[in-house]
């Protein structure tokens, strides 16, 4: 469905289509937990948290709550669902400790770098993210993946979240690139790939959340069959 042929710009996203973020949080969550005495395991924690976390990310991402209300809510909702009597002390020391050691760890996707260091050599990298600033910067950095990409856009500089065509212009703009030129890899439909169909990118959807298939453009659930779309 996609040509390549004119396209000579890459924005991808990072959670959930380079850096492996289930993995990274699940490991920030244990660490976390192996601290503390909580009468219920990390295991059955992370288990109602991930479609909590998925469910106010979407909201953060379209401006129906605050970053600040994400970093709380997400965890009182998931202690609400276990019956844990919670206190605002314990939310916001585990908030900060998540928010601090979560961009530490380093997993990506099996192939990332392999194939980073094969679409370096034919065309301009960028990251286009709706995580926060100094966080995804810590997550680029610990996992090696700052030197394959020249420009981080994100909503504290484009003043803008995905799916806004805002902060799609606003990464244009930066790297002087028109749409058709560039194509937009992500694993959500409606932030990542829409939002880029509807500025007149190309898309290609790193399907790693296994969400329903559609037909508005290319694909993948692995890293591998990524790679071999541009070969």
């Amino acid at each position: 469905m996609i040509s390549l042929n004119k396209i000579n710009t890459i924005f991808f996203d990072l959670d959930h289509t380079l850096w492996d973020f289930e993995r990274n949080s699940y490991l920030t969550f244990k660490n976390i937990f192996s601290k503390r005495n909580f009468p219920f395991s990390h295991l059955k924690f992370i288990k109602l948290y991930v479609p909590i976390n998925y469910k106010y990310w979407d909201q953060y991402s379209n401006d129906i709550i605050s970053a600040e209300d994400l970093r709380t809510i997400r965890l009182e909702k998931t202690f609400q669902a276990l019956k844990f009597n919670y206190n605002k002390k314990i939310i916001d020391e585990i908030s900060e400790e998540y928010i601090k050691t979560l961009p530490t760890q380093s997993f990506l996707f099996d192939g990332v770098i392999d194939l980073l260091i094969f679409l370096k050599t034919k065309y301009n990298l960028h990251i286009i993210t709706n995580g926060f600033e100094e966080v995804q910067y810590e997550k680029l950095k610990h996992s090696k993946l700052l030197p394959y990409f020249d420009k981080i856009i994100n909503p504290e500089n484009a003043l803008a979240k995905k799916p806004s065509s805002k902060i799609f212009f606003h990464a244009l703009k930066v790297v002087n690139k028109n749409p058709e030129d560039c194509v937009m890899i992500g694993d959500n439909l409606i932030a990542d790939i829409m939002g880029a169909l509807n500025v007149g990118m190309n898309a290609i959807h790193f399907n790693s959340t296994n969400e329903p298939k559609h037909e508005k453009c290319n694909i993948v659930y692995s890293i591998k069959e990524l790679y071999n779309l541009f070969k």
